[in-house]
């Protein structure tokens, strides 16, 4: 966990299946409400459909994640430098999205439900499965679901069937960087004891 980091710079060499397989394995076994296993994973390979899908996630980038980098402070345990590091490989990987030798889509059949802020409880445990897995394995990976402002778009384009929606996209792929370590800021600046804004931990 310490070094599991979004690793959006990936090499295009091919990943074997058995890796891929271990991966999925790793999300299947995670805990999800009623045990229902609702999830669905596509795996994607097909240079053409991640074509079409990084239009769009193009698109959202111009539109959304672009201006805020520009606009935003560096978010806590990182600095000026590092954040434009991080902007740097997030424009790289918006670039070369499709060139991600697998990708792994976290699905979940809601049914005829319209999807509710509880319904990633079942899939996002999955998700987190799948990037240990990926680091455990040398692989790198990141969780990405910036193509869920253009959702309908790009679900027609996977073929998605009524009731059945993504929430996340796993572009995986050896690293052309190093893992590791996880920055982040000090505990006592996210958690409260007993009541919100009340100190948990004495600095």
């Amino acid at each position: 966990m310490h070094t599991t980091r979004a690793m959006r710079r990936l090499k295009p060499d091919p990943v074997p299946d058995e890796l891929v397989h271990r991966i999925l394995e790793a999300g299947q076994w995670a805990a999800n409400g009623g045990a229902n296993q609702r999830w669905r994973f596509m795996v994607v390979k097909d240079r053409s459909i991640k074509e079409q899908v990084q239009k769009w996630y193009q698109k959202a980038f111009d539109e959304v994640v672009g201006p805020r980098y520009l606009g935003s402070e560096p978010p806590p345990g990182s600095s000026p430098s590092r954040y434009r590091r991080q902007h740097g490989a997030v424009e790289y990987l918006t670039a070369h999205y499709h060139e991600a030798p697998i990708w792994i889509v976290a699905c979940q059949d809601d049914g005829q439900e319209p999807p509710t802020r509880s319904a990633g409880a079942s899939i996002y445990p999955a998700v987190q499965n799948m990037l240990l897995a990926a680091r455990a394995l040398g692989l790198g990976a990141t969780l990405t679901s910036r193509h869920l402002r253009h959702e309908k778009e790009v679900e027609d384009i996977l073929g998605l069937p009524p009731g059945v929606h993504s929430y996340a996209i796993l572009p995986i792929g050896y690293p052309m960087g190093n893992f590791g370590p996880v920055r982040r800021g000090p505990l006592s600046d996210v958690v409260y004891l007993d009541k919100w804004g009340e100190q948990y931990l004495d600095e």
